[in-house]
């Protein structure tokens, strides 16, 4: 089937959907646009009508204190404060909306530590799949007010985080809503002839740093980010549509049919969901880099990496951590759990296997990361 007939067929047969909208959709010069919140949950509440799961990750907590606080916003205790003082005004709004439709909305506040925990992690599955259950609708955002300052455990963005939950709920489809019409060819802030991508057929192979840039003067994101959380779930088998939020009715539009936005077609070839956890929940501690063979064993003949195709060690880490596999020029072909810490590996990386013994005086894994446990082509 080609992307038209798959994209009508999932939207037809999609079961649960986890929808995100960003800071510049929603608010304003005055703050949260109550027209935009109102509109918004006007439509969700019609596709929970019709039988559908509705997951909506929501950014403005930290737009909608600065409103309120009339002040700049210069440091991470002042956008945690501002998250804190946002994030009420912000769930009140979805809560007066949908309760007008009898809908019940849960406020969930996420950690990147909530997800790369695995007891925490299966914590989060168990709630969230009873308020789905319940027939509650999960308003999710990242805990502002406690997340670290360290970027690195921090999401980010809410695109990284609606990819997380994509694969924490299940969900058959994630609609990425921003304030532009969809995906285009080039920047048109800069060409005016840009035009709006209908489809991307294979995002494995865009190159997206040179497709766009920039974000949103509301938000931390930006097209990048949004594409970034495309190619991630459509590891999964799961598509995303990339629309307007701007345009009115734009949810009741996409699935009465109308052919808007732009379309990220899934990969055939899937990985389970246990890689993406380690890929995307879990944070490289290091790097291993390797050389042209096997770099070309691992990308090319699906092999596991072996001690003698390394040949540099960045980073110290202990066994069964997440680690950035690199090739020659340093850039990122994949990660995966070593299976030996930092400094083993500096003692056998360009060693054979049947070294191991000799050097370390045991050998408990011939492979320094097993194929099972890496994930090529990660998007991070």
């Amino acid at each position: 089937m080609d992307w038209k007939e798959q994209k009508q067929h999932v939207i037809k047969d999609a079961k649960r959907v986890v929808i995100k909208v960003g800071s510049a959709v929603l608010t304003g010069p005055d703050g949260l646009d109550m027209r935009v919140v109102n509109r918004l949950a006007d439509q969700m509440a019609a596709m929970h009508d019709r039988g559908l799961d509705v997951v909506l990750i929501s950014s403005g907590a930290v737009a909608a204190g600065r409103r309120v606080l009339d002040t700049a916003i210069t440091g991470v205790p002042e956008r945690q404060a501002a998250s804190a003082i946002g994030q009420s005004r912000l769930m009140h709004a979805y809560d007066e909306a949908f309760g007008r439709y009898g809908k019940v909305s849960a406020q969930i506040l996420l950690t990147r530590d909530d997800l790369r925990n695995r007891g925490r992690f299966l914590n989060a599955w168990n709630t969230f799949h009873k308020l789905l259950d319940w027939k509650a609708i999960p308003i999710v955002n990242e805990n502002d007010t406690i997340a670290d300052a360290v970027k690195e455990l921090k999401f980010g963005d809410n695109d990284a985080l609606a990819s997380l939950v994509v694969n924490l709920v299940h969900a058959d489809l994630l609609i990425n809503m921003t304030s532009a019409s969809g995906v285009y060819d080039s920047n048109p802030d800069q060409n005016p002839d840009a035009e709006c991508l209908q489809c991307i057929e294979d995002i494995s192979c865009m190159d997206i740093d040179s497709t766009c840039d920039g974000k949103t003067s509301a938000g931390t994101g930006g097209m990048y980010s949004k594409l970034l959380a495309a190619r991630r779930v459509a590891q999964l088998g799961v598509p995303t549509l990339i629309v307007s939020g701007a345009e009115r009715y734009v949810l009741e539009r996409v699935f009465s049919g109308e052919d808007i936005g732009t379309w990220v077609v899934p990969e055939h070839e899937t990985i389970s969901r246990r890689k993406f956890w380690l890929a995307y929940n879990k944070v490289p501690d290091g790097s291993v880099k390797v050389d042209a063979g096997a770099a070309k064993a691992l990308v090319w003949h699906g092999k596991s990496l072996l001690p003698a195709g390394i040949v540099a060690v960045e980073g110290s880490f202990g066994h069964g951590a997440l680690v950035r596999v690199l090739d020659g020029s340093g850039d990122v072909i994949g990660v995966g759990l070593s299976n030996y810490s930092d400094e083993d590996l500096r003692e056998i990386m360009g060693r054979r296997s049947s070294e191991i013994e000799q050097v370390l005086g045991a050998c408990p894994y011939p492979e320094a990361i097993h194929r099972d446990n890496m994930l090529l082509d990660a998007a991070i």
